[in-house]
């Protein structure tokens, strides 16, 4: 492993994490999206990943969840069709933010890899200047 191979492979993984806590928040955001039930309901974003032979990650694509979501009774509602349902999105909040954890987890995991890699280089130039 090269002197800067941590750090690559430290920022691949920051960038992968921001992209799946932008998603995740997106998600967590459009939980309560309602829509009527001739509408398709509110996708969720799942981010895919696809690991790197140097050991980083990169962003392969993302997938959505299914468009039918889920009906649900509510008469009062402005979009409710005539039997009284609408169409919500099937998003598990309890999965979303368990996911959420993993993701801010793995970030913080990341930034603390970067500083110690910067703290170990800059302490090895200290050497080589005395």
């Amino acid at each position: 492993m090269g002197a800067f191979d941590s750090l690559r492979i430290a920022n691949t993984a920051l960038g992968a994490h921001q992209v799946w806590l932008d998603a995740l928040a997106g998600n967590i955001a459009n939980v309560n999206t309602v829509r009527s039930t001739d509408d398709e309901a509110f996708r969720a974003t799942y981010v895919v990943f696809d690991p790197r032979q140097d050991g980083g990650v990169d962003v392969e694509g993302f997938a959505q969840s299914s468009a039918e979501g889920r009906v649900v009774s509510s008469p009062n509602h402005p979009l409710a069709d005539e039997d009284g349902y609408v169409r919500m999105p099937d998003v598990d909040m309890a999965a979303q933010m368990s996911e959420l954890v993993m993701a801010q987890r793995g970030y913080q995991a990341s930034v603390q890899v970067t500083k110690t890699a910067q703290d170990t280089y800059s302490a090895a130039l200290q050497i080589g200047n005395r």
